[in-house]
């Protein structure tokens, strides 16, 4: 793999999606965004600046060396279906979200415990999943330069996830080493949280914050 990996996102045409191909188009990594349709990732693709594509998620799967899911909980299971025998071997970062319409703002975790866990569970020991980016509000990375706010990352897969908190840090504040992909359960719920606090607050994208950490440990 090199120095920069080539990054698809699977959901790169939605606000999250999006928001997280411009950060990394702006650090200088490759994106191939990825769509159920090709035509509309490879539209996307022409707005944005930078070494970026779009394609059908299948083929921006198979052509990336790390592969962001970032697509809503409803197409969770068919994405991660659709694409697993390309996936195979690489490092499969989840951001998916367990959020149940209409009380988007109550946690309700899955009966596997996490989106994380379903993931793996699905995709198999020959791909090592990480999660992150659940609680990076789409309008902080949307604005320009680094959202300012913490991502959580879970890996039972130490070198994945040191990989992913430097991808984390590309976008965010910081990326923070939460542990376990178990304890992904934990950021996945917060987001109906921060959802709840958004909407009572009226802020477009109330987010966290590690203290007590020294810049030197997170960088």
């Amino acid at each position: 793999m090199s120095a920069k990996p080539t990054i698809a996102i699977l959901g790169g045409t939605g606000d999250l999606g999006s928001g997280l191909a411009k950060c990394w188009l702006a650090a200088g990594y490759k994106v191939i965004l990825g769509s159920r349709s090709a035509e509309k990732a490879k539209s996307a693709a022409d707005t944005m600046s930078g070494e970026v594509s779009g394609n059908d998620n299948v083929s921006a799967a198979k052509a990336a060396d790390i592969v962001v899911v970032a697509v809503p909980f409803a197409s969770h299971e068919t994405t991660l279906t659709e694409v697993k025998d390309v996936v195979q071997g690489k490092i499969v970062v989840d951001a998916a979200v367990p959020l149940v319409p209409p009380k988007v703002s109550v946690v309700q975790l899955p009966a596997a415990g996490s989106a994380a866990q379903i993931a793996q569970q699905l995709l198999g020991a020959g791909v090592r999943v990480v999660s992150a980016f659940h609680n990076v509000g789409a309008a902080k990375l949307h604005q320009g330069g680094k959202a300012d706010c913490d991502v959580l990352v879970f890996s039972d897969d130490k070198e994945a996830r040191d990989m992913v908190i430097g991808l984390a840090n590309e976008v965010a504040t910081a990326g923070i080493d939460g542990g376990v992909l178990a304890n992904s359960a934990a950021a996945e719920a917060l987001t109906s949280v921060l959802i709840g606090i958004n909407r009572r607050y009226k802020v477009p994208g109330a987010g966290i914050r590690i203290t007590g950490l020294s810049p030197k440990s997170v960088a």
